[in-house]
């Protein structure tokens, strides 16, 4: 599918891109870019739908993997910012379960700038998508907080995937809930709910949710046991497609990526198939070590492989 890099953004992400080094040894550690926004960006791209990642990165070797990889992937470059202030790195000391913390009170991605953004771009982007630590990272969280609220209010589809980290304090239920509230789609997994809410169950919050988001696309995930969409009245259910998992790293950014790239590219199909092909691009994921964009040859092939016939006119 041919995308005209011209045009501006159809799909703007925001949100952190940072560099997690990883513990795979008592004295070993290895650097991997990623960041969530980041990782649903190139999903996007990747896809062929054009998009912007709406974020700043540092000017050093760490930011330039990221610019690197960004260009690789086709976004569009007038939207990611380098800037003079040192690299967001996550130290992941532990990957089972995780356990990880932060560096850096002044870092790259707390420097973005909204108001050195194209002219225009507003009027042309479809659906902005929000979430992750970027939204509790002041002083980022003031600026992308009030973006989504004036997109919203022009008539931009907003997206917001909560995907909880420790840095989420115990402020965050109420924040949660305001951004449910004002969001036309949103992404919650199981793994989030029981961490916002530690003493209440599942079903208690998804009712709640489901309330707070009813005019909304509600798409709950549950890792290998699949995935709820949520709409209205009406309930659709998708399982999990069947891979050889390399790790699921960046599976959940992968999920929302892929769905809001086929709302974009079909907006007339049924949302049962939206889900299909998100649950193809999530496994598709899965399949590469690490936080993997993956092509569209791959998700359809896997998205025909659990149902024939899937999209057999797709180019």
């Amino acid at each position: 599918m041919s995308v005209d890099r011209t045009a501006l953004p159809r799909l703007l992400v925001f949100g952190e891109a940072l560099t997690d080094f990883v513990r795979s040894g008592a004295q070993t550690w290895h650097s991997v870019a990623g960041g969530s926004g980041w990782n649903v960006a190139r999903v996007g791209a990747t896809l062929g739908v054009p998009t912007g990642w709406g974020g700043a990165v540092s000017r050093d070797v760490f930011g330039q993997e990221i610019v690197d990889k960004s260009r690789a992937a086709g976004l569009d470059m007038r939207f990611l910012q380098v800037v003079d202030k040192p690299p967001l790195i996550a130290m992941v000391h532990q990957t089972s379960p995780p356990d990880y913390f932060f560096l850096g009170t002044d870092t790259a991605d707390l420097a973005f700038d909204a108001r050195a953004l194209p002219a225009g771009w507003e009027t042309q982007c479809e659906i902005a998508h929000f979430g992750c630590i970027s939204l509790v990272r002041e002083p980022l969280a003031g600026q992308l907080v009030a973006l989504a609220r004036r997109l919203r209010q022009a008539g931009t589809r907003i997206s917001f995937d909560a995907n909880y980290r420790n840095l989420m304090g115990p402020d965050y239920p109420a924040f949660f809930e305001s951004m449910v509230a004002n969001a036309d789609i949103v992404k919650v997994s199981d793994e989030d709910l029981a961490r916002i809410y530690p003493d209440r169950t599942s079903a208690a919050v998804l009712e709640d949710v489901r309330r707070r988001a009813a005019h909304a696309l509600l798409l709950f995930t549950r890792g290998a046991d699949g995935m709820t969409l949520f709409t209205g009245d009406a309930v659709l259910e998708q399982a999990a497609l069947r891979v050889n998992v390399a790790d699921t790293v960046g599976a959940g950014d992968a999920c929302i990526g892929g769905f809001l790239t086929s709302l974009l590219q079909r907006p007339a199909g049924p949302l049962a198939e939206h889900l299909h092909f998100a649950a193809a691009t999530a496994a598709a994921a899965c399949t590469r070590v690490g936080a993997y964009a993956p092509t569209r040859d791959d998700v359809l092939t896997l998205a025909r492989a659990a149902a024939p016939g899937f999209l057999q006119d797709a180019v």
